[in-house]
């Protein structure tokens, strides 16, 4: 069966059920739109993401930065569920020492 690649309104990020839980990714990579946005949010330039990840090519990473910017709740939604609290609080777990992961259950 293939793979339904959903197009979005920026040519360089697509939407792929099962690769990041359908989230907007680059064409072709499992880098994300929300992983590009971090960056940003960080103060990391758009120069030194593309120093990070040369293979990707700056067209794709600048597009990326477009579709956060014209769509911004949406991503900066993702970014807030996907923190360590928002994962605690959604999965029920705890972090023990060393950072080890305890489900309540076990």
């Amino acid at each position: 069966m293939a793979t339904v690649i959903k197009k979005t309104d920026h040519p360089h990020v697509v939407q792929v059920p099962g690769v990041l839980g359908g989230q907007p990714v680059i064409d072709g990579h499992r880098i994300s739109v929300a992983a590009i946005a971090r960056f940003l949010n960080g103060g990391t330039s758009v120069d030194e993401i593309i120093a990070t990840y040369p293979h990707l090519g700056a067209a794709a990473i600048y597009d990326a930065v477009s579709y956060y910017l014209n769509h911004k709740d949406e991503i900066d939604r993702l970014i807030a569920e996907s923190t360590p609290e928002a994962l605690q609080e959604r999965y029920g777990f705890a972090v023990g020492e060393k950072g080890r992961v305890i489900f309540k259950d076990q």
